[in-house]
């Protein structure tokens, strides 16, 4: 890619636009650098699958005790997400992600002198957690959301993706390491790895499009980039706060949560122990692992482009159902070789993957407005959580009954039922009141009470006895009605946002 595009100048912006003769916006250098970064950061995401058994066979810890060392680490990837936002919201994003990318360098590297348990709790758990947490998809819906109008789903499926590619490019490696070498060498891959795509990061990993002078990729105005806020945890909290009022809010973060126990949890976790115990090679499993990512990058991609043109409640519905089945299936297909009836498995559900990640970050924006990245923040978390429970939980089955059956079903049902809470989300965007519900808002009321009276203004419901209720109401039609007509907005009474708290 050539440099001097790049090189910005005063006259760059012609009627509000990038010139001509600009043949990339900065935007795409921006994307660029955050792929390589999740690519850099998505190597340890690869590893718990093909080091569990090889840490059982040194140490003797069960797989039960391995897998919450992976569940630790999957709850604080999510918990870490929307304070990480805030935090890009206060420091930056260069900071923040070369920080991460630190944590996980050093996670990794230092488990090749662990010696207990509780180490390998500190190590995967803790510190890696930490890390890809501040690293995570909250980090997507910053970047997209401050650099892009136009193309803004497809870049954000084509990020998200950034975390399969990197488990296509390490999963088989790793594979082959511990294989070859042990497993600490493949843990030292990883840590350099990730220390590698800091200078990266530092060097080209821009801020905000006003920093340069120009407007967001699509936009076409230079808008400000916002004062750094203070008090992270404040923010992501009153974010969490004012979205857990909304019947939104918990749909996408239920469905969310069985979308990250049916992949990161049990597939990504389970998959390759679990195809081992069919006989099948730890390398083969490994390399039937990496085709999921290889075709979840089809499928996030082609996801994030549906995204800007289908309803997203519908694509929701219809991933999480048809992974569903998939999962119904699979307990049916594992061999001692790659049959073409598993081949197919792989690419079906590959492609379905993360495909659900650019149309809920859209429903986040469009229920959310301005706090959509941080409110993303919280449903991610709920996916980290329902990740959690299936890695710890699917362990517990495999020692318990021998096999992973019973937990394949159960992710299965849980699928077909995230489904249905997808479908109940009710379309939001675009529709004006109705004439009657904004006759009946703004119209002036006599109120009485203890031998007091008084008339509401219009446009404005009067501090009463009812004050409470009447605002409640007009928040829910708010709610309902996201762009009223000009009446119901007079300089009296101004709706509440509820990025701002209700």
């Amino acid at each position: 890619m050539a440099f001097r595009p790049l090189v910005l100048d005063a006259g760059a912006i012609q009627t509000g636009r990038v010139s001509k003769n600009r043949r990339l916006h900065p935007a795409w250098l921006v994307a660029g650098v955050a792929f390589v970064a999740l690519v850099g950061a998505a190597g340890f995401r690869a590893t718990p699958s093909v080091l569990l058994h090889p840490l059982h066979a040194e140490f003797g810890w069960p797989l039960a005790t391995i897998s919450a060392a992976v569940s630790v680490n999957l709850l604080l990837y999510g918990l870490t997400a929307p304070f990480a936002a805030a935090l890009m919201d206060r420091f930056g994003i260069r900071r923040v992600v070369s920080v991460a990318l630190l944590l996980v360098a050093a996670g990794s590297g230092l488990t090749v002198f662990m010696t207990a348990s509780w180490q390998l709790l500190l190590c995967w758990g803790v510190l890696v957690g930490l890390g890809t947490g501040s690293m995570a998809l909250a980090f997507v819906a910053t970047v997209t959301g401050r650099w892009f109008v136009r193309r803004r789903g497809l870049v954000t499926g084509v990020l998200t993706a950034g975390g399969a590619a990197g488990q296509l490019i390490f999963l088989p490696l790793i594979a082959v390491l511990v294989r070859d070498h042990g497993w600490r060498t493949a843990a030292l891959v990883v840590a350099g790895a990730a220390l590698a795509v800091v200078p990266l990061v530092v060097w080209l990993l821009r801020e905000h499009p006003a920093d340069l002078d120009l407007p967001a990729y699509g936009a076409t105005e230079v808008v400000a980039a916002p004062p750094p806020t203070g008090g992270a945890a404040t923010r992501a909290l009153g974010a969490l706060a004012a979205a857990a009022r909304t019947r939104p809010f918990w749909l996408l973060a239920g469905g969310f949560a069985i979308c990250g126990a049916t992949t990161n949890g049990l597939v990504g976790t389970h998959f390759v122990p679990a195809a081992h115990d069919h006989g099948m090679a730890e390398t083969t499993a490994a390399g039937l692992l990496a085709l999921v990512g290889l075709f979840d990058i089809v499928g996030t991609i082609a996801s994030g482009w549906l995204t800007d043109r289908v309803d997203s409640r519908l694509l929701l519905g219809a991933y999480y159902a048809l992974r569903g089945l998939s999962l119904l299936v699979l307990p049916s297909l594992f061999t001692g070789t790659a049959e073409p009836s598993m081949l197919v498995f792989i690419v079906f559900y590959g492609l379905d993957w993360v495909a659900t990640v650019p149309p809920t970050v859209a429903l986040c924006r469009e229920y959310f407005g301005g706090a959509g990245a941080v409110v993303f923040g919280w449903v991610f978390a709920a996916h980290q959580f329902g990740a959690a429970l299936a890695a710890t939980g699917a362990g517990l089955v495999r020692d318990q009954l021998g096999d992973y059956a019973v937990a394949w079903y159960v992710a299965g049902a849980l699928s077909i039922g995230a489904a249905g809470l997808s479908l109940l989300l009710r379309r939001r965007p675009g529709r004006p009141v109705p004439e009657a519900v904004l006759v009946a808002a703004t119209a002036p009321r006599a109120w009485s009470f203890r031998g007091r009276a008084g008339v509401e203004a219009p446009g404005r419901p009067a501090a009463g006895p009812d004050d409470g209720r009447r605002r409640w109401r007009w928040a829910r039609i708010q709610h309902r009605y996201p762009s009223p007509s000009p009446p119901c907005r007079t300089a009296a009474w101004t709706p509440p946002r509820l990025d701002r708290g209700l």
